[in-house]
């Protein structure tokens, strides 16, 4: 009998608790990493898909004020009460406690009565824009799981953005706006998420759902995180396998719900009626009572725990995986690319582990030449060290410098790579391209350039020929040694023994005993012009 009541009494609530509570209080699996199952081969390890639990975020976030004197108290001032805009003789006093609003005011727990608030100062000075930034930051990438609340204790701002960042403040893109009048603040047509779709459910929209000054006594603003999951969950969050399957295959989908950072932009407050009431400004500032932020660590699916250590929130990565956000494989754990865990199939999803990577057990895809591998910590990869036979590369699929590719041979030979056999005289480096072929030096040819282009010489390499046989003969009885030089008779001197050494020392006459000096072809002085001006200078 006791029994047959107390079922009923325990259906009963099941059934006004499923009606009392519109969302499940935790959706989803995914709490568990790992578990031993039994096989045939005994007891193993079965992974899946793991994630932290949702929690109130703010108790891990930092706030920080633009400008970051705007809050209300020093110096002390007065200002209206927030039922009365008439009567302005309460006190913000930075010095006093009791009279203090500092910022941490929008964090605290609340339920004392009066509510403890932040309070920007008043706008004394009018017409100047009163405009508050309050950036909310985690160094760390979160998921949203709720609806963003923000209660003000001021009217609800006239005009407001929020922002959120995915690169830890360094930019910057809108979630929503909110104003009385969207068309005049922000030049956009207004809507609600109702008017939303699967297809529109990213669209950045202005709101003035939540922007009314004085005219109601809602104090709320909200941005509907679980709206947006129920175009894909259904209205009460039920089918979970569509979204999580939307959130698996659609990066921006996932990235929409993903923030390291959240900036409330304040721009205008809550003005009540058409103008300012420039004898009461005391009666126009900013006050928030209370922040809400529902979310999770984002681990990527490969962790359940987020500590939040040293002011920091770091994943305690599982699979294998390392780093804040468990976003690459460890050390030794490179067998294949790192990927993050899946929602699919529910209710384990996918863990896809870091496996040990190839050099632990065995050739480590180094085609034979080497059988040792590295990781690379800050690029996330494996490669070969002590590549032997003359090669090199991630997988020793490259040749050393100074060797090329035998393209007769696979990759797995040990003659895969034949060495350049540049000339060092005639080559400008030792290296070669794919057919073997060297850089060349000036007036030097073939493959291994050790030959040389007609008008040249070896001579320690290719030089241009001083003279020869053909066109650049020696004058007054001269012979060409080695097409470097001319042997010149006592008498002369010059490249081509073409000028009388008497005359370097300015005494050639009738009785020197040397004969005028012969006169030379033009053609041939413009040669040797050439040549002086090419060759450099020569030892005579």
């Amino acid at each position: 009998m006791y029994l047959s009541r107390f079922l009923s009494i325990h259906a009963l609530w099941v059934t006004v608790s499923s009606v009392m509570q519109p969302y499940p209080l935790v959706w989803g699996h995914y709490d568990v990493c790992k578990t031993q199952i039994y096989t045939e081969e005994g007891k193993v390890w079965d992974y899946m898909a793991c994630q932290p639990e949702s929690t109130d975020m703010t108790k891990y976030l930092k706030v920080k004020l633009d400008p970051p004197d705007i809050t209300c108290g020093d110096p002390p001032e007065t200002f209206c009460a927030m039922g009365n805009p008439y009567m302005c003789n309460n006190e913000c006093d930075a010095s006093t406690p009791e009279l203090a609003h500092p910022p941490e005011l929008m964090f605290d727990f609340e339920g004392r009565h009066p509510s403890t608030f932040w309070q920007s100062a008043t706008w004394k000075e009018y017409p100047k824009p009163l405009q508050v930034n309050i950036t909310l930051s985690w160094s760390k990438t979160i998921e949203l799981t709720d609806n963003i609340v923000i209660t003000f204790e001021s009217g609800r701002p006239d005009q407001m953005i929020l922002e959120k960042s995915l690169d830890y403040g360094r930019t910057w893109q809108p979630y929503q706006y909110y104003a009385t009048d969207c068309l005049d603040a922000f030049h956009m047509d207004p809507k609600s998420v109702k008017d939303l779709s699967q297809h529109t459910v990213l669209e950045i929209i202005c709101t003035e759902e939540y922007s009314t000054g004085y005219t109601t006594n809602s104090k709320i603003i909200h941005f509907e995180i679980k709206d947006r999951f129920a175009f894909f969950a259904g209205p009460w969050l039920r089918n979970m396998a569509s979204l999580y399957g939307q959130l698996d295959t659609t990066k921006k989908l996932r990235d929409f719900f993903t923030v390291t950072d959240l900036r409330i932009r304040l721009l205008r407050p809550a003005v009540g009626e058409i103008f300012v009431d420039e004898l009461r400004l005391a009666r126009y500032f900013y006050a928030i009572s209370d922040i809400k932020v529902h979310g999770r660590c984002k681990c990527n699916l490969h962790a359940t725990v987020c500590v939040y250590d040293n002011s920091k929130l770091t994943c305690e990565c599982e699979h294998n995986t390392t780093g804040p956000d468990c976003g690459k494989c460890k050390k030794n754990y490179q067998g294949r690319p790192w990927s993050p865990g899946s929602y699919l199939p529910i209710p384990k999803g996918t863990a896809n582990t870091c496996i040990p990577s190839i050099s632990s057990i065995g050739n480590c895809e180094c085609f034979g030449h080497s059988n040792r591998c590295s990781y690379i910590d800050l690029l996330n990869t494996v490669i070969c060290v002590s590549c032997k036979h003359n090669t090199r590369g991630q997988h020793c699929e490259l040749c050393r410098l100074g060797y090329f590719r035998n393209a007769s041979a696979q990759l797995d030979d040990e003659n895969v790579c034949i060495e350049c056999y540049c000339n060092p005289l005639g080559s400008v480096h030792d290296r070669c391209n794919g057919s073997g072929f060297c850089e060349c030096k000036t007036g030097t040819t073939g493959p291994k350039c050790d030959e040389c282009l007609p008008g040249n010489s070896w001579h320690y390499g290719c030089q241009p020929n001083v003279c020869d046989n053909e066109l650049l003969h020696c004058q007054n009885g001269g012979t060409c040694h080695n097409n470097v030089r001319c042997l010149c008779p006592a008498a002369y001197t010059g490249i081509l023994c073409e000028k009388l050494r008497c005359e370097e020392a300015g005494s050639c006459g009738p009785d020197s005993g040397q004969g005028a000096p012969p006169r030379g072809s033009p053609a041939l002085l413009s040669l040797l012009a050439a040549l002086l001006g090419t060759a450099g200078p020569l030892g005579i």
